[in-house]
């Protein structure tokens, strides 16, 4: 039996407690059940309901800093209760928490870091095959290098490096969005999809390689306005992208393949976007085998600007007005050996998935198939039927 993912504010705040300005969405039971957004305080978890039903809706207010300073809203639980009662063993007739997104489309950045974008290159030459990927990064890292992190995307050096690998026979369409003009910008998951931390992260029964994909998460409002940040795992099935670009969709969303949590932290004068910045994102995968893996991500790697991928998915040519989430893309891509030598790093059952940040606090999964994890069923019939039973319509 596995141990419990057990939620505490040690293992789920930020480093600095409530200094900033935390917000989430929980899962509210009574005579009228239903998500809720909410405000995290020293005394308290706060229904944030009649300002805003939805966190999509919260983050359209005018003064949305002042107004949550000077809000007198009702007082939900203590913070230690719901986060107790929000990992993998949760009361349905208490709060718990869910994943901080509701109407926002939830949408990644690829190919963003260098190291992830050698990786790409890796799984595309290999067509998915762990086993033949360490013959091929081998060949890849001898025509590029191992640090292209000082080429700027688009730039006059990133083109000539082009042609160079066009004359290589090395050139993918990874690199394309990796060092071209134009980010890679897709859909991680349908909206409401995405679970929350203390639930478990589903991988497709048919994938022999995947791993997790540690990531900052910006939240961005319908006038493209970032306004906090949280953390996420962008669950990737390496095998079903090696074997073709084609099925991205299939490798990035399938039942809870995403993660994201456990609050939002708004941009406020204790954390803003240069700390995005400067996040560095920590992971560790401990199995139920005893293995163990750490990897890190830092955002100082980026080959692209957060507010540079936030106007590439946002401007004259795509709006959202609802707001989206946005995947910034990870530095972490593991290549160590678990069981066989050459055999890489894949995901097992019961893996426990920890994704940590100072400033953001901690994401806690547990690894099932997807197939096996609990369905999703409320979508957005399902939230507006119960936000007009609830009166908040």
């Amino acid at each position: 039996m596995p141990c419990r993912i057990q939620l505490t504010a040690e293992n789920t705040l930020p480093a600095d407690g409530m200094r900033g300005t935390l917000v989430g969405r929980i899962w509210l039971p009574g005579e009228a059940p239903g998500p809720t957004p909410v405000l995290l305080r020293e005394d308290g978890v706060f229904d944030l309901s009649q300002l805003a039903p939805t966190l999509s809706g919260l983050f359209e207010k005018p003064a949305l800093l002042q107004r949550l300073a000077q809000l007198d809203a009702p007082r939900i639980a203590d913070t230690k209760s719901l986060l107790d009662n929000s990992g993998d063993d949760l009361d349905p007739t208490r709060p718990y928490l869910l994943a901080p997104a509701d109407l926002q489309v939830i949408k990644a950045a690829g190919v963003t870091f260098a190291a992830s974008m050698i990786e790409r290159v890796i799984e595309e030459q290999a067509a998915g095959d762990p086993a033949k990927a360490e013959a091929v990064r081998g060949q890849v890292h001898k025509v590029l290098g191992a640090d292209l992190s000082r080429i700027q995307p688009g730039s006059d050096a990133a083109m000539q490096l082009k042609h160079v690998l066009i004359e290589q026979g090395l050139w993918s369409q990874y690199l394309e969005v990796g060092i071209g003009p134009d980010a890679e910008i897709f859909t991680k998951a349908p909206v409401l999809a995405a679970v929350g931390t203390g639930a478990e992260i589903g991988i497709h029964p048919e994938s022999a390689w995947n791993n997790p994909e540690p990531e900052v998460v910006l939240a961005v409002n319908s006038r493209g306005v970032a306004v906090g940040a949280t953390l996420g795992n962008d669950v990737n099935l390496r095998d079903f992208e090696g074997r073709s670009a084609l099925l991205l969709s299939k490798a990035k969303d399938n039942n809870a393949s995403c993660a994201i949590g456990p609050f939002i932290r708004l941009f406020d004068d204790s954390f803003g976007i240069d700390d995005v910045r400067r996040c560095v994102v920590d992971l560790s995968v401990e199995g139920e085998d005893g293995y163990v893996l750490h990897g890190s991500s830092s955002m100082d790697q980026i080959s692209r600007d957060p507010l540079d991928l936030v106007a590439q998915a946002i401007n004259r040519n795509h709006q959202y007005p609802d707001g989206f989430l946005l995947f910034l893309g990870t530095l972490f891509a593991p290549t160590q050996d678990r069981d066989t030598v050459g055999s890489g790093f894949t995901h097992k059952l019961g893996d426990r998935v920890s994704i940590r940040s100072a400033q953001l606090g901690a994401l806690h999964n547990r690894v099932n198939h997807s197939d096996v994890v609990p369905p999703w069923e409320f979508g957005v019939l399902a939230l507006f039927k119960n936000l007009a039973a609830r009166g908040l319509l």
